[in-house]
């Protein structure tokens, strides 16, 4: 059955050739292996399923492709080789022709020369990666057999764009590499067999949504329904994802409705119910962590150029200094920004000491996790120079690992951005592509916040598609064609920052009212109103002292601790308050009196604050037992009846301190041994790295030719088989005829011969290649080398009877053989038995004579 299109307008006017938009296209890469894969996949797809599909196999540049003709024996669908720019049609198969890039742009296939003729080539991920910008959505990428890992980040950008992406299992394949790379790499939607393939995109097809805009409002029942998913999803995870455009969600929704085989979005909340596994995965699927190294590189180019060398400027005598990069999914963006600051210090600042320590953060445990591993396949080589790859990565078990000075560069963490309290006093900020998937309102709380962790004069780096949202008065534009924006300094900041507040994952909530916008109601913004201007700030805690809840503005007493993103009140406090909480949370669950901590300073916009802290341990309400409850109150300056008391504990405080930094200096001695050995290690292993790299580079060289000759030898085999046909019929087709046929060289050596020519010649297999003049035979034909010679000069052919001495005859016919070319290599020789016509013509004779007589 074919697939529903929409139907077209019938005075459209459109030529038959018009690009359709709305043509589902099937991306199809393989190597080693894959044409038996692509076989069994095409015969099994209907010749009416109403997609294109583009078949791309890495093929050696200079051989000629004959994998058209062998694919048209698999499928009645047209089979054709792009040789020029072609507009894709349905139930046509189109195949990559050699030494050529694919991509397609509007439903056209275009041509492009290859970028590298030999070495390591990715034609699939990028005709993926164009099918992902061209279709959005509606691109379709699939992995077949194939060696190496090419693939993954075609995949990886179609699943970005809410595409479908398939792979054929690795156990299956004969060549599991690349399949299995995907698999890894976590960009797969279905693994089934190569003959279940298409049958699972065309019930994607039907039930996923077609002809509606990715910006598409989402309908008021569709609404109702997703905020109680949104609700399930809060519970579950503890993150509120009721600020998100809806359209995102609701978008990527439909995805796994359409993977699930659901019957709409109200089944789906059922579903969900009834199988929490799937809010995790539907959790992991809005998380839309797919990135790639260098990504917009003109943005890397200012940055490195331009942005870097004018933030160094503002420290002549160099500094330490501290970036954060949020939504940083598998790290690529954070090495790509350590890579491009070791170039713009190389190239603007040699002489200065500059270091960059980049916090890495991502809601994603298992993409954190994956960047601190710092291993990525060697497809990355599209996006990173070969300099770069040479002086920043080292090759390892077929793929590069981030070598130690960069890896030293990050510390990667996992951390909510808008429920997380941020890193603070930053010189640069990169958060690219998070904002576009943000609603109004929580851009509005995202960008001040970020306006508050940097530094004066620190570098905010957007994505291509993102904006400040009107904060004109803390962001200026230092280029508006890369989104790179300088921070404006606010004399009272403080006045529109909301810090952010994570939501715990067991708040009641009931997913039935679908009200998720409380924080509108009249009860709500009083409460916060009371809460952000008269009350205290206060904080609560469990007995470990992590943050659970921040009422009021506490940034005069807490802040972010540089490092791993840690909500701890002991990281948190700051410096005058921290030594003075330290086992007091403990106690305070185990008393039910409230502790007092009076007199405490703290330092606040360089003036000390003095602050009384309360420390009150929770019994009731129920949900609230075991929590312990921190509140700070700032009080004048102290009277001097109590200024006795509080110098007794500056001198307790100050041995405590002598004796922390006795141990911090102990400490600081094992370091510097540890390093002293660590830098020997160092040496040596920078040794085996340069030969492991050359070793590496030999390697890649030598798969690429592998692959290549595996693809030659697959088509080679093909074309043997065709020719063990040929020959097979052509034996029988001679046997049958009964006719002695001998083939000579222009050496009137033989070469070959028919069965029936060992009727006439003493032959043996190993006769082949001797003169046959050589051999014994039962002709009385002496003059037959020399009628051979005569037609091989002449090129006339010669036909004559002969006899043998037993009295047979043979009709002999000498012809010139000519090859495909139309050379002349030898004469074919031909025996045709005419015995019996010769004794019938004796007969004859005997009866005329006889009846003349």
């Amino acid at each position: 059955m074919a697939l529903p299109h929409p139907p077209h307008t019938p005075h459209s006017g459109a030529p038959d050739n018009a690009p359709k938009t709305d043509l589902p296209i099937v991306g199809i890469g393989c190597s080693a292996g894959g044409l038996e894969a692509l076989e069994v996949l095409l015969s099994h797809t209907p010749a009416n399923s109403g997609m294109a599909f583009v078949v791309v196999q890495h093929l050696d540049p200079d051989h000629t492709s004959n994998l058209p003709a062998l694919l048209q024996r698999a499928t009645p669908m047209p089979v054709l080789e792009v040789t020029r720019t072609t507009t894709l049609q349905p139930d046509h198969v189109y195949v990559i022709p050699p030494n050529k890039d694919l991509s397609v742009l509007h439903g056209a296939l275009h041509l492009l020369e290859p970028s590298e003729k030999r070495g390591l080539r990715l034609p699939i991920d990028f005709f993926l990666r164009t099918l992902a910008d061209d279709r959005q959505h509606r691109a379709i990428g699939v992995i077949l057999s194939g060696m190496g890992s090419d693939g993954v980040l075609g995949l990886a950008a179609i699943k970005e764009k809410g595409g479908l992406t398939l792979v054929q299992p690795p156990t299956e394949a004969k060549a599991g590499s690349m399949p299995e790379s995907a698999v890894k790499a976590g960009v797969v939607d279905i693994t089934a067999p190569a003959g279940e393939l298409v049958s699972a995109i065309i019930r994607f097809i039907r039930h996923f949504p077609a002809g509606q805009a990715i910006d598409s409002p989402v309908g008021t029942s569709d609404a109702d329904t997703l905020a109680q998913i949104v609700v399930l999803l809060r519970n579950r995870s503890g993150n509120d994802l009721s600020l998100y455009k809806p359209s995102t969600l609701y978008r990527r929704i439909e995805r796994r409705i359409a993977l699930l085989q659901i019957e709409g979005i109200a089944a789906y909340v059922h579903y969900l119910r009834d199988n929490p596994q799937e809010l995790d995965l539907l959790f992991k699927e809005l998380l839309i962590g797919v990135t790639n190294f260098f990504r917009d590189p003109a943005v890397w180019d200012y940055l490195r150029d331009t942005a870097i060398p004018a933030l160094l400027a503002h420290h002549p005598d160099g500094d330490a200094l501290r970036a954060w990069v949020p939504a940083c999914s598998t790290g690529e963006e954070a090495y790509s920004l350590a890579i491009v600051f070791k170039e713009a210090l190389e190239l603007h600042r040699p002489e200065a000491h500059f270091t960059l320590q980049i916090y890495a953060t991502d809601l994603d445990v298992d993409a954190v996790d994956q960047a601190r591993k710092a291993r990525y396949p060697a497809n990355i080589a599209a996006d990173v120079s070969a300099e770069r790859l040479a002086r920043h990565f080292v090759a390892e078990d077929g793929g590069y690992r981030v070598n130690r000075n960069l890896r030293e560069m990050v510390i990667f963490a996992t951390q909510n951005v808008v429920s997380d309290p941020p890193f603070t006093k930053l010189d640069l900020l990169s958060c690219r592509n998070l904002l576009i998937y943000f609603g109004q309102e929580l851009q509005k709380k995202v960008i001040p916040l970020f306006h508050y962790a940097l530094n004066r004069n620190g570098l905010l780096v957007l994505g291509s598609a993102e904006t400040i949202s009107g904060f004109t008065d803390l962001f200026a534009p230092l280029d508006k064609k890369t989104h790179i924006f300088r921070r404006i300094e606010q004399s009272a900041r403080a006045s529109w920052l909301d810090f952010p507040v994570r939501t715990p994952a067991s708040a009641p909530a009931s997913p039935d009212n679908g009200h998720v916008d409380f924080r509108d109601s009249l009860e709500y913004q009083t409460d916060q109103l009371i809460q952000q201007n008269y009350a205290p700030a206060a904080v609560l805690v469990n007995g470990d002292g992590d943050i659970l809840y921040i009422s009021g503005r506490t940034g005069k007493y807490l802040e972010p601790a540089a490092g791993k993103v840690n909500i701890n009140i002991h990281a948190m406090a700051r410096e005058g308050l921290r030594e003075a909480l330290v086992g007091v949370i403990r106690n305070a669950l185990h008393h039910p009196q409230p502790i007092h901590l009076d007199g405490l300073q703290v330092e606040v916009n360089g003036q000390l604050q003095r602050v009384n802290i309360t420390v009150q341990g929770i019994e009731k309400p129920e949900p609230l037992s075991n929590r312990v409850l921190v509140v700070f109150t700032d009080v004048k300056a102290p009277v001097s009846g109590q200024r006795h008391r509080r110098n007794a504990v500056s001198d307790r405080e100050s041995a405590l301190l002598l004796e922390l930094n006795q141990l911090r200096e102990a400490l600081r001695i094992s370091q510097e041994e540890m390093q002293a050995s660590a830098e020997e290690f160092k040496s040596a292993n920078e040794e085996l790295q340069v030969t492991n790299e050359e070793l590496t580079t030999s390697k890649e060289e030598l798969q690429s030719m592998n692959e290549e000759l595996q693809t030659i030898n697959a088509e080679l085999q093909a074309k043997v088989d065709d020719l063990t046909w040929a020959r097979n019929d052509m034996t029988n087709l001679l046997n049958s005829t009964e006719i002695a046929t001998v083939f000579l060289d222009n050496e009137m050596k033989l070469r070959r011969y028919t069965t029936y020519a060992t009727h006439l010649f003493k032959l043996i297999p190993g006769d082949v290649g001797r003169p046959l003049s050589d051999i014994a035979t039962d002709l009385s034909y002496p003059e037959l080398q020399t009628d051979a010679l005569a037609v091989l000069t002449t090129l006339v052919f010669c036909e004559k009877q002969v006899q043998t001495r037993d009295g047979r005859h043979y009709q002999v016919r000498i012809m010139p053989y000519r090859t495909q070319d139309n050379v002349i290599d030898g004469v074919v020789v031909t025996f045709i038995d005419i015995t019996a016509t010769k004794q019938l013509e004796a007969r004859l004779r005997k009866r005329e004579a006889r009846r003349e007589h």
